[in-house]
């Protein structure tokens, strides 16, 4: 179950999968620390590095920067998608869960070249990719703002972490942390001219973000409502319910945008109900001028539907 994340206190520690004993990734020790002096001063997103070595932020660093030279300009003829997928805590069933969401939204919406993966270990080794944190985030979108045609093209952003009545989490083992809240992500893409969007949020209470971040060229889909928490975010976990039902399933198939949405919705109230878990209530918002760029971008879908990966995340629930 997806636990509250309490600003001034500890997250929980993970706990490693058998199979993974010879590569443990960060944990989660240490108290949270204060980020802020007052609730105004969430608003602006803080975000705090502790104790990490100089030579780790240097290879972060040099891994970031090949993965944004990496990717590709717009092409002028075409509705192109940039899909922008990040874990931003360490646990590891954020970093499976992202990789995959960045190779099935890359294809379903043709963005090959045009997809940009960061976050911690998948749990197995060392992560390769570029650290998920609120600066990575911040620049990856900055360069998707210099490479697309902000009138005709698309961001796809998925996000997956731990969340809270405040914003969503980042948070590293002991070494990074921070809170991205609903105004600070709006100030981002609105900063950006970053209109047309697809925002897919993964955490508790995640429905905070819809009176921020909506808007008539924005298509949102939370993983919960403002009040509720959402589930399946165990360490060893493959998937959390959401990102199993929406990204897993939902988008998989040729099928709408809304209808991928309804089916995963669908298939989340089924596991609840049958765990006996009070619901998440997943949040969704589409503007009226979405079919705009949404309906040229989905004509290029595939027509085959994928076949899901991993192990369920109600597999969980059954001590499996």
């Amino acid at each position: 179950m997806r636990f509250l994340f309490a600003l001034l206190a500890a997250l929980a520690a993970s706990v490693a999968s058998p199979a993974l004993a010879q590569y443990q990734a960060p944990k989660h020790t240490v108290d949270y620390p204060p980020l802020a002096g007052s609730a105004e001063d969430l608003e602006f997103g803080p975000e705090l590095q502790r104790g990490r070595s100089p030579a780790a932020m240097l290879a972060d660093s040099r891994k970031l920067a090949a993965a944004l030279a990496a990717l590709q300009p717009q092409r002028p003829k075409l509705v192109d998608a940039y899909v922008v997928s990040i874990a931003l805590d360490s646990d590891p069933v954020f970093g499976r869960e992202a990789r995959e969401a960045g190779k099935v939204l890359g294809a379903r919406y043709d963005a090959k070249g045009r997809t940009i993966v960061l976050g911690g270990s998948s749990g197995a080794a060392p992560s390769e990719l570029p650290a998920g944190s609120l600066t990575s985030l911040t620049l990856a979108l900055a360069r998707v703002a210099e490479l697309m045609d902000k009138q005709q093209d698309v961001l796809v952003l998925y996000t997956t972490s731990h969340g809270a009545k405040v914003g969503i989490a980042y948070h590293d083992g002991d070494e990074g942390f921070g809170i991205l809240t609903p105004s600070r992500l709006a100030g981002i893409l609105d900063g950006l001219g970053i209109k047309n969007r697809v925002l897919i949020l993964s955490a508790c209470y995640s429905g905070i973000f819809v009176p921020a971040v909506s808007s008539d060229t924005t298509a949102l889909f939370t993983a919960a409502s403002s009040e509720r928490p959402s589930f399946g975010c165990m360490a060893e976990n493959d998937w959390t319910f959401f990102g199993d039902a929406m990204i897993n399933h939902g988008l998989r198939k040729a099928q709408p945008l809304e209808k991928a949405s309804d089916e995963a919705r669908g298939l989340i109230g089924d596991w609840e109900g049958a765990a006996r878990l009070q619901p998440s209530n997943p949040q969704v918002s589409i503007g009226d001028k979405v079919s705009t760029w949404l309906v040229p971008l989905e004509a290029r879908m595939p027509k085959t539907a994928s076949q899901p990966v991993g192990r369920p995340a109600t597999d969980a629930l059954k001590g499996g």
